[in-house]
């Protein structure tokens, strides 16, 4: 007797289940909603978030002249996405590397007017607007709204060193006299500086202009700035 009325407890049990997922789970088959909940969605909404590029603070303002003798400022560049280097044109070392780094993002980019690039010398003594343009001229320098900068000594090592914190100093001791750092800044449409994080989740601040790698994850920072 008691069995039976077990039996009929567990029955109606499974009844009343039945009556109320029964209609939940044939509407999620009909709606293509089986394998999602909120749990997944959420999980998904933060890849979402992880995957967008970290704004990182705006850009230090600048005020040079270019290659043309034509004064460029950061508001040259408002409403643009570019790449910003420093490097000198006698560099014996790493700048080489960059120039052609910066060549092939020119290449990939070249026509869009919503993009530019911009080279600082770090040593403006030597090079001057002339020797700027000259210089341009040999690596084969297409677009117009890349812009080869000189101006005061101390100004530009300020911008480099306290600006963009990317090293840029004087050293007698190595070859060419000056050393600096071989990253590309990326600044988006607003002005500020933008990057990607690393494989711990950290941001990278800035890209490596001697890495094949560093060139391709930059262009395709690039892109996804260039579409906001």
């Amino acid at each position: 007797m008691f069995k039976n009325k077990s039996y009929i407890g567990i029955s109606f049990i499974i009844l009343v289940f039945g009556i109320y997922a029964v209609p939940k789970i044939i509407s999620r088959i009909q709606n293509n909603e089986v394998v999602k909940g909120d749990r997944l969605d959420k999980v998904e909404a933060t890849k979402v978030i992880d995957e967008k590029l970290i704004k990182i603070g705006p850009a230090p303002k600048f005020d040079l002249i270019n290659q043309d003798g034509l004064k460029i400022t950061n508001e040259s560049y408002k409403g643009k996405v570019y790449v910003l280097e420093f490097f000198f044109t006698t560099c014996p070392s790493i700048c080489p590397k960059m120039n052609q780094s910066m060549l092939l993002i020119e290449k990939k980019f070249f026509g869009n007017p919503n993009f530019g690039i911009v080279s600082i010398t770090i040593d403006p003594k030597h090079d001057t607007a002339k020797v700027l343009k000259e210089h341009a001229e040999l690596l084969g320098v297409r677009s117009s709204n890349w812009n080869f900068l000189t101006g005061d000594r101390e100004y530009i090592f300020d911008l480099a060193n306290k600006g963009f914190n990317l090293y840029a100093g004087e050293n007698s001791k190595v070859n060419g006299g000056f050393e600096h750092s071989g990253l590309f800044a990326l600044i988006d449409k607003e002005g500020n500086i933008r990057c990607r994080k690393d494989d711990f989740g950290n941001p990278i601040l800035y890209y490596d202009g001697l890495d094949k790698k560093g060139v391709r994850d930059i262009q395709q920072d690039i892109n996804i700035l260039l579409e906001e």
